[in-house]
């Protein structure tokens, strides 16, 4: 019943595509009714939890479909294709997408694991994903109509909204995605540190090297654990990084020479070699036929 009730305040607030704030920071609702292909983005650390459709995000060839059944926990900047294809008038695509503020969930991860009786996950194996798929359960969805509860009224929003939102946070490092958030905002976040470094300094020439050592680790080693979280390799990664937020730039109305040299590539040629052999069209074609979607991305 909480998430049919969450799908009426959407409906309700929305009642054309696009993306309303809601008065608490980092959060906003979201319509769409128009199918759009998988496209160049970048997720940030972010929830996406829809309560009507089904919307898709491609991470290295591997698809992610969520919907009402489960939300995405995207814990680290991560280059994808996103899209909406199964959007309609009779079937709109209805959410919440929610920003993971670093200081927030670092503060609840570090108190949830030193609590007294937690249950440590060990640190050892393999990197939980930067996406992650969880099932909608009762914690999660009571806590995220608690929050969006407070879109029409200004008071109790900015009363309440921070705490509302912790708990949202809090509901989700407690469920399926709770080790893949904790890897990359508690302790061992060092490839999330990396990746964070590289958002930063997409403009300059950062290096494998340079991420390593914002991470301490060798580079063999980086590359190792590196891949264990992203499924791809930091070169592969950092390609990808800056080629999304080019195709994203120029979909945004920015000219392919600003694109190329925002992402830090110095060659417009190369960039545009690279584009092509990533997209198959080159950027001013791109730029001739592709419009910013109505899909939240």
């Amino acid at each position: 019943m909480s998430k049919q009730q969450i799908r009426q305040i959407i409906d309700h607030r929305l009642t054309q595509d696009g993306l309303v704030e809601t008065g608490v920071r980092g959060v906003q609702l979201f319509r769409v009714t128009e199918s759009v292909r998988c496209a160049p983005a970048v997720y940030e650390p972010s929830v996406i939890a829809i309560v009507s459709g089904a919307k898709e995000a491609i991470l290295d060839g591997t698809s992610h479909v969520y919907d009402s059944s489960r939300y995405l926990v995207c814990s680290m900047s991560m280059p994808v294709e996103a899209g909406t294809p199964m959007a309609s008038p009779e079937n709109p695509l209805l959410g919440v997408q929610i920003s993971l503020d670093t200081k927030v969930m670092t503060e609840l991860v570090i108190e949830t694991e030193s609590a007294a009786g937690a249950i440590r996950t060990p640190k050892a194996g393999p990197l939980p994903q930067g996406i992650a798929l969880a099932a909608w359960n009762d914690t999660f969805t009571d806590a995220l109509l608690r929050l969006v509860e407070l879109v029409d009224n200004p008071l109790d929003t900015t009363v309440l909204g921070d705490g509302r939102l912790r708990e949202v946070y809090y509901a989700l490092l407690k469920g399926e995605a709770g080790d893949s958030a904790r890897r990359a905002f508690g302790v061992g976040n060092e490839i999330a540190r990396s990746i964070e470094y590289l958002s930063d300094h997409l403009e300059e020439a950062v290096t494998i090297d340079d991420m390593a050592a914002q991470a301490g680790m060798s580079r063999a080693v980086f590359h190792r654990r590196f891949k264990q979280a992203t499924t791809m390799s930091p070169i592969q990664f950092v390609k990808s990084m800056r080629l999304n937020n080019a195709a994203m730039s120029i979909a945004g109305g920015k000219s392919v020479n600003e694109a190329a040299l925002g992402v830090g590539y110095v060659s417009t040629s190369q960039f545009s070699r690279e584009f092509k052999r990533a997209y198959g069209q080159s950027p001013r074609q791109w730029s001739n036929t592709r419009q910013l979607a109505a899909a939240v991305t």
